[in-house]
């Protein structure tokens, strides 16, 4: 077996998988996972058995899992180091003088009555005097010991051995890990051995041990297995070909087996990649403070939405992350994903993509399919008028486009009926202008086949020509901003191009979309809402869902329709998300804003955020109930000389009046964050983000340090 289903293909379109932007890079040296991005390691494997071998316990979402140690769900009391270290050496004074009275008897003899009470006089006045010694030091041992006990508890001398004694210095020493034991040791596979693939799994232990795997081979091998699991594959094939080709076996389509020069931090064991650290902030829940903020395909399976202005950090610090784990994923079999934005927008080198489409470049090698692979009229006619006017469309419920979707029909499956394919623009345009002549042919090639149905389709069309109200003309200004030169040698249907079709998402394929951002702003939406549409539409009718796919759009202005928010609300059946960035909340229409956050799983917003912005995100948040204090000083008023006297002192010493200080603890209801607070108390680099997994388990807003 070479694949996981994925290495019989070389096309573009639904039943194959395209082969690499550019001739692939296989690094000489596997990277180490757990260093440093593009550091390789050491050739014995230690590094990458450390890494695999590293602890993962479960936690909650977004915690990075590796090498995570869990903290309480609730902030245990802090007492400040001068006030414990001075209690802790007050109890040990009042301690020393308690036993000095004692030992000295000014406390009278009193305390050696326990001792008279369950002691017979023989052995308190015998004359053996080692017994007699025994006793009675030992009973003063045990006074002492009382006393210690007591003091100890007083002055929290417990605490003060855990911050400041030996268990503080084994936590600030590193630990040295054994190796786990052979039956619990993730590099010997042992589930192979117990399928009775043995000989599999000995060399793949091997090629581990000698330094010959790196992180995606592991996951990618993983994923073959489940395969063999789920009965997808033989045992006999996937055995065969980890004998033949060890750590290198079962190899994506395009024949790498890693990215060229990482950027951010990835484990493959949970899928998860390092976004940053959430911060040790008092908003923040205790057990997430300082943990590592991880994302993965359970996170990204319910969306993500990401508001901030230009330089907060969105495509650099968020969206290539994100892009460059998912495209690990698809090299190891587990994901197929489409990242869209402006051309040089910084989404990662060609050569971490199996597919670039450079729209409105001539020397882009592939062409995208204006009508995503389908054959049905009346599903390219909804796909593409989503693409043209959604955005024109009322955002209002019970009105999604249809007359936009049936005036396409009505001209798309009589051009298919005679021509075997769908029109190209320039044709499509001239046949929702009305041009007599393509109408006229097209007339006359349906009269020639009989094709009575298709004529009243056409009919139709005709009539509501020229009539107020037809929104071919709206659809025929559309279509007219992708008939530019710039855009010549695309979107191509007489099959003299490589146009890709996102009906491949099926198969394991990385695929990078630029849009004609400069110079051509219109075009690009109608491009990143074909995109998206074409998308939501092919995730729906995939056999094998097993493949998470995503799509990655770097600006979603002018993308998000009332069509759009119902196909991201789909996505979550479908093992499917969409990550979706904004620069403001004000490029969405306003009854969109409140759908869109609703069914969006992950919300971020960075700083810089605008109050308005912050005021849709505080809503969606919601409130929580808190325990407010309320500290009220009170002057004391002395009735006495002396108080007075007193009282003179102590404001002259400490320049303040004597005060009672009151203390009032209530539980109200607060913002859990406002939107003043989103706007103006986010630091730079920082984003404030909330979590829903596929599950359903919540994350609230957490602040987290994008840069840490």
């Amino acid at each position: 077996m070479n694949s996981d289903g994925t290495q019989d293909a070389r096309g573009t379109h639904a039943d194959s998988v395209p082969r690499p932007a550019r001739p692939p890079e296989v690094p000489a040296m596997p990277p180490r996972p757990a260093r440093a991005p593009g550091m390789p390691p050491p050739p014995d494997g230690s590094a990458f058995l450390t890494w695999l071998r590293a602890p993962r316990p479960e936690a909650a979402p977004g915690v990075w899992r590796f090498g995570h140690r869990p903290r309480p769900e609730q902030e245990p009391e802090q007492i400040p180091a001068r006030q414990l270290l001075s209690g802790a050496v007050i109890a040990f004074l009042v301690g020393w003088l308690v036993w000095s009275l004692l030992w000295n008897g000014y406390l009278g003899g009193w305390w050696v009555l326990p001792l008279e009470l369950f002691t017979p006089d023989s052995w308190r006045h015998s004359d053996d005097r080692v017994g007699n010694a025994f006793l009675w030091y030992g009973y003063y041992t045990l006074i002492a010991l009382v006393i210690m006990i007591a003091v100890g508890r007083l002055g929290r001398w417990g605490e003060v051995w855990r911050r400041y004694g030996l268990p503080a210095w084994q936590r600030a020493a590193p630990v040295s890990e054994r190796p786990p034991a052979p039956e619990e040791d993730p590099a010997q596979w042992n589930q192979l051995r117990a399928a009775g693939a043995g000989e599999a799994a000995d060399r793949l232990a091997t090629e581990a041990g000698a330094g010959l795997m790196r992180d995606v081979d592991h996951a990618r091998i993983a994923r073959a297995w489940q395969g063999v699991r789920s009965g997808r594959h033989s045992l006999a094939t996937f055995t065969g070909a980890v004998l033949k080709d060890g750590a290198a076996a079962c190899l994506h389509p395009s024949g790498e087996r890693d990215l060229p020069g990482r950027l951010a931090r990835h484990d493959l064991v949970t899928g998860q990649v390092r976004l940053g650290t959430t911060a040790d902030d008092p908003r923040n829940p205790y057990a997430y403070r300082g943990t590592g903020l991880g994302l993965g395909p359970e996170l990204l399976g319910t969306s993500l939405l990401a508001v901030g202005p230009a330089g907060s950090g969105k495509t650099g610090d968020v969206v290539w992350p994100l892009a460059e784990s998912l495209c690990l994923h698809a090299l190891a079999g587990r994901a197929a994903v489409v990242v869209v934005g402006a051309a040089g927008a910084g989404l990662g080198p060609a050569d971490a993509y199996d597919v670039v489409v450079r729209i409105g470049k001539p020397e882009s090698v592939y062409d995208l399919d204006l009508y995503g692979g389908t054959t049905d009229p009346d599903e390219a006619a909804a796909v593409l008028a989503e693409a043209l006017v959604g955005d024109l469309a009322d955002p209002h419920p019970g009105s999604d486009g249809r007359r936009s979707t049936t005036v396409l029909a009505q001209l798309l499956g009589p051009f298919q009926a005679v021509h075997g394919r769908f029109p190209s623009v320039p044709e499509l345009r001239q046949l929702l202008d009305g041009t007599p002549g393509p109408l006229a042919a097209l007339r006359k090639g349906l009269q020639d086949s009989g094709q009575e149905s298709l004529l009243r389709e056409l009919d139709a069309r005709e009539r509501q020509l020229g009539h107020p109200g037809d929104v071919g003309v709206v659809l025929a200004d559309r279509v007219a901003l992708l008939d530019r030169p710039a855009f010549a040698g695309f979107f191509d249907t007489s099959g003299q191009s490589r146009p890709f079709s996102l009906r491949a998402l099926d198969h394991p394929v990385r695929v990078r979309i630029d849009l004609p951002a400069r110079g051509h702003a219109d075009a690009s939406r109608i491009l990143a809402r074909l995109v998206l549409a074409q998308f939501t539409a092919s995730v729906a009718i995939r056999e094998d869902r097993s493949l998470f796919a995503c799509l990655v759009l770097d600006d979603a202005t002018g993308v998000v329709t009332p069509e759009a928010v119902r196909g991201v609300q789909r996505l979550r059946s479908g093992n499917a998300g969409a990550v979706l960035t904004l620069r403001t909340l004000d490029d969405v229409a306003r009854p969109l804003r409140g759908p869109l956050l609703g069914a969006i799983g992950c919300r971020m917003a960075l700083s810089g955020l605008t109050p308005w912005d912050g005021q849709d995100f505080a809503e969606v948040w919601g409130k929580e109930w808190i325990e407010a204090r309320d500290v009220t000083d009170r002057q004391i008023i002395a009735e006495t000389p002396a108080g007075k006297a007193l009282h003179m002192v102590r404001r002259v010493i400490t320049g303040h009046a004597p005060t009672a200080r009151a203390v009032t603890v209530r539980q109200v209801e607060r913002e859990r964050w406002s939107a003043s607070e989103l706007a103006h108390a986010v630091p730079a680099g920082h984003a404030v983000l909330s979590l829903t997994n596929v599950k359903g388990e919540h994350a609230p807003p957490l602040l987290v340090d994008l840069r840490g």
